[in-house]
């Protein structure tokens, strides 16, 4: 993978968080209009239900934003598609599945495979 290709990928997370963002501050709007008794009122408690699910959507794009970043940096320091772990390569089809790795399939948390 290319720094034109992560760059891409990071993109795409800063546009996720921007539209999340967005999405939670017209909620807020949204709420600031309606009725605040959720007791009564089903539509407060969706609007709360949906508020949680936004955030912890942003709270993963947030990350994805900042791995990708790592991922850069990475890249510039000739670091990049090699594992932190154990220093192999990371092969072509992880790094283009999953552009912000530093482990190797094999040093992957959780893989069968680990040493």
């Amino acid at each position: 993978m290319d720094g034109t290709t992560l760059e891409a990928e990071r993109e795409r997370a800063a546009d996720r968080v921007r539209s999340l963002r967005h999405g939670l501050d017209s909620l807020a709007e949204e709420q600031a209009l309606t009725s605040h008794d959720d007791e009564h009122d089903p539509e407060g408690v969706t609007i709360a239900v949906q508020r949680a699910q936004l955030q912890g959507l942003l709270a993963a794009a947030e990350r994805d934003r900042a791995d990708l970043d790592a991922a850069l940096r990475r890249l510039a320091a000739g670091e990049y598609g090699y594992c932190a772990r154990c220093g192999s390569p990371i092969a072509a089809e992880r790094l283009a599945a999953l552009p912000a790795t530093t482990t190797c399939i094999t040093c992957a948390p959780g893989s069968r495979r680990r040493r």
